[in-house]
């Protein structure tokens, strides 16, 4: 048994999905203590209303506020290379598009990953899920998508899987081949979906265990409703469950897909309309707002309060990747959620906890502090969880425990 103690501050996150301004009621315990045994939570409350065995392991957390482990539920962690010329180049005044016409933008990643082993990324990517865990990330999502051929793909894929035997934090594969149309295949989007849509590769994917989830871009300098569709069917029909990058640029109607085809999430959605909300709200698909991406871009926010007054479960994730969001941090994201998007800090750790959790589908076991939940917990060395995100500027974990065990302390 480890028996966490000393808590100036339990936040007790229910399992998720919670929609809308449920997202800003939580109960907090103060002078709490958190139990937990073979991984799982088994005991919290007051401090006074346990006697704790003596055999069991005590962590003092002299003061600190105990949250449930944050989950990043969309990432780009796995590529090779890096872009910071276009960066610079942004900063200029150049646009993305006379980037992508000097062979930058992704087009500039695909290569570097073409061209790297599946050791490479696995070697470039560890330290960014160490420093990911050191933020308090306990689950990490992670999407192919820098391959765009089925080879380059799958070694994507292989990568991940490779990399979750590697770490403590549990990373949870996304395939999303159909990111962009690769430079081959301009003007011919069909062609290439054929390729990574075959029946053979698909189930190569779901085989080996290579990814649990199918994602695609839809917008227009990427692929189609119709394409997106196809996509988006064609994964399910074999068991990888449906996301969508959607209304990131245009709107298009691509959240109104994701709740046709039944997506655990929609993400992105700075152009995201009334219409679409609605229908997102009755399929019951978590919106996953990306506020450090638009901040990196100099773009509009996402319109954060609109889509929780709609009664939607929101989440918020990193976005991290190399072109658009070279964000590592996910309690940063929380605090610029906060301060553009105008969520309190409770409404942010939902989005980064329970309703993260539920967009990955597993908000039966990760995501909250509740009895018989995989003992994931964050320890801050702030008395409250309002002080964490005020004081944004410093990493305030000091400890992170998965499923019972402590993977990370401050040293």
């Amino acid at each position: 048994m480890l028996a966490i103690t000393n808590i100036a501050e339990l936040v007790v996150v229910p399992p998720g999905p919670i929609r809308g301004r449920d997202m800003g009621n939580l109960r907090t315990i103060n002078d709490a203590t958190i139990t937990t045994e073979n991984g799982r939570i088994v005991w919290f409350g007051h401090a006074g209303d346990i006697d704790i065995p003596a055999e069991a392991e005590v962590l003092d957390v002299h003061g600190g506020c105990v949250i449930p482990g944050l989950i990043d539920c969309h990432t780009h962690t796995v590529f090779a290379g890096s872009r910071e010329d276009e960066f610079v180049k942004r900063l200029q005044g150049m646009s993305y598009a006379q980037i992508a016409e000097e062979g930058g933008g992704i087009k500039a990643t695909v290569e570097a990953v073409r061209s790297a082993s599946a050791d490479e990324l696995i070697e470039s990517a560890a330290p960014r899920l160490r420093r990911m865990l050191s933020y308090g990330v306990t689950t990490v999502e992670i999407k192919s998508g820098y391959g765009l051929t089925v080879p380059d793909e799958i070694k994507m894929l292989e990568a991940i899987k490779r990399l979750g035997e590697q770490t403590p934090v549990e990373l949870v594969a996304s395939y999303l081949a159909a990111h962009t149309i690769p430079k081959e295949h301009t003007g011919r989007a069909d062609a290439y979906l054929d390729q990574v849509l075959a029946p053979e590769v698909l189930r190569l994917i779901v085989d080996e265990g290579l990814a649990e989830f199918a994602d695609v871009f839809c917008e227009r300098t990427a692929f189609s409703l119709e394409q997106s569709r196809r996509c988006l069917d064609a994964c399910k029909a074999v068991g990888l469950a449906p996301r969508l990058h959607a209304d990131q640029i245009t709107q298009m109607g691509a959240s109104s897909l994701a709740a046709e085809v039944g997506a655990t999430s929609a993400d992105h959605l700075e152009t995201v309309d009334e219409e679409s909300l609605a229908a997102l709200r009755e399929a019951g698909t978590v919106a996953v707002l990306l506020p450090a991406c638009s901040l990196y871009l100099g773009v509009e926010q996402a319109p954060a309060r609109k889509i929780i007054d709609a009664d939607l479960p929101v989440a918020v994730a990193t976005d991290f990747n190399p072109g658009s969001c070279r964000v590592e941090s996910l309690p940063l994201t929380l605090a610029i959620a906060c301060t553009q998007m105008r969520m309190t800090p409770t409404e942010a750790l939902v989005a980064s906890t329970a309703n993260a959790a539920a967009a990955l589908k597993r908000q039966d076991r990760i995501g909250a502090i509740a009895e018989g939940m995989h003992a994931d917990l964050t320890v801050l060395d702030v008395p409250n969880h309002h002080r964490w995100l005020y004081e944004f500027g410093r990493n305030c974990v000091t400890t992170v425990i998965k499923e019972g065990r402590v993977i990370h302390r401050r040293r």
